[in-house]
């Protein structure tokens, strides 16, 4: 049996190499410069070597329309967030720009197939479910502008980056590495949260069910509360040393940046995991959530939308999951019938509390290996 096949049927590669990338750096000296911010960027890398298949480029307001209105691309497909260019300047249909990173760096080329002025409320609404300027992706449509436009890209450069080395696999390279040890089916685990015992549980079920697991956090942009990724990936290496099965693990990081969009995102983060090579793809609560914008199990309800024709990976759906002590083990509630004293659940603002404190939360709720990298990152940013 194949791997499964990426979202569309085929896995795009926008990245032009030798004479063909020689001729397009030449041609990009000679156009107009639109420079990237930190999320198109990586929606820009994510392009270029496939992540987003089916997407040959930015989003044309046909495909953006279709994604507010139905969740899906013009053609059909599954689709729930928007991958435009946004910018408050003038842009026309038929121009050809020159895109570059923050450095100056030039990364490839795209041709202008439809510019248009976005309702930027509507597009709230569509995706994000609500319009306050409170939402870190509402706040970020804003401030990126309201004139949007899309186009196919030819890429030449993917941005650079001086971090997680190895770990940065392109999806050709994922499922090169799935191929190689012999997996067929294989469940991705998105988070952008340094990883605990309740993560740790859910991914190990997953993993009696299929030949391997991807651990796979977003390193893109986040909020500037997050906890910075170098230090999440800390917290990874420390676990898969001691706590899971090397032969059936693999860790990389997907560069994409955060939308915090809930539902909408859960259905997003899957396809991209698919075009890494995925099968199934882990959802528990609150999914990409932040604040209160969203229902607890809101990312799991979304995929009774979509059938396995448009939408192949499977969504593996957990429960909240806790230490329970009069079972002795970890659980959730289709598991365990004790009452909710016997659980050990701790909120994110306590367990900052008691980090900041240089004290150790709970083993029920972190590894003490986890828990010295978080103790050290609290210590140095106190």
């Amino acid at each position: 049996m194949p791997l499964i096949a990426p979202h569309g049927g085929t896995l795009v590669n926008r990245l032009a190499t030798g004479k063909a990338r020689e001729h397009l750096l030449e041609r990009a000296a000679t156009l107009p410069k639109f420079t990237l911010d930190a999320t198109q960027a990586s929606d820009f890398e994510l392009l270029a070597n496939g992540g987003f298949s089916p997407l040959t480029g930015f989003q044309t307001k046909k495909d953006y329309d279709a994604v507010l209105e139905r969740g899906r691309l013009a053609g059909g497909l599954a689709w729930t967030i928007p991958v435009v260019l946004r910018t408050d300047l003038p842009v026309k249909d038929g121009a050809e720009l020159a895109l570059t990173d923050g450095s100056g760096l030039v990364l490839g080329t795209i041709k202008v197939e439809s510019a248009w002025a976005a309702d930027l409320e509507a597009e709230a609404r569509a995706v994000y479910g609500t319009k306050d300027a409170a939402h870190p992706g509402v706040a970020w449509i804003r401030q990126a502008g309201a004139t949007l436009f899309g186009g196919t890209i030819e890429a030449a450069n993917l941005p650079p980056h001086g971090d997680f080395g190895d770990y940065r696999l392109t999806p050709a390279q994922a499922r090169a590495e799935f191929e190689r040890r012999g997996w067929r089916t294989v469940v991705g685990f998105q988070t952008r949260n340094p990883i605990h015992r309740a993560h740790e549980y859910l991914t190990k079920v997953a993993l009696e069910t299929v030949d391997g697991l991807l651990l796979h956090p977003l390193v893109g942009e986040t909020k500037k509360d997050d906890i910075p990724a170098d230090v999440r990936m800390r917290c990874y290496e420390a676990l898969l040393a001691d706590y899971y099965p090397p032969a059936r693990t693999a860790l990389a990081v997907n560069p994409a940046a955060m939308r915090y969009a809930g539902p909408k995102e859960a259905i997003f983060h899957a396809i991209v995991r698919q075009n890494f090579g995925c099968s199934h793809f882990i959802v528990g609560r609150d999914h990409a959530g932040v604040g209160t914008y969203y229902g607890t199990y809101d990312a799991q309800k979304i995929w009774e939308t979509y059938s396995p024709a448009e939408l192949a990976i499977q969504p593996l759906k957990f429960e909240n999951s806790f230490w329970c002590k009069k079972c002795g083990g970890m659980a959730s509630a289709k598991t365990c019938a004790h009452a909710e004293t016997e659980r050990v659940s701790l909120s994110g603002t306590k367990v900052r509390e008691l980090l900041g404190r240089g004290e150790i939360p709970p083993v029920e709720f972190t590894r003490p290996e986890v828990a010295k990298i978080l103790i050290e990152h609290y210590g140095a940013t106190t």
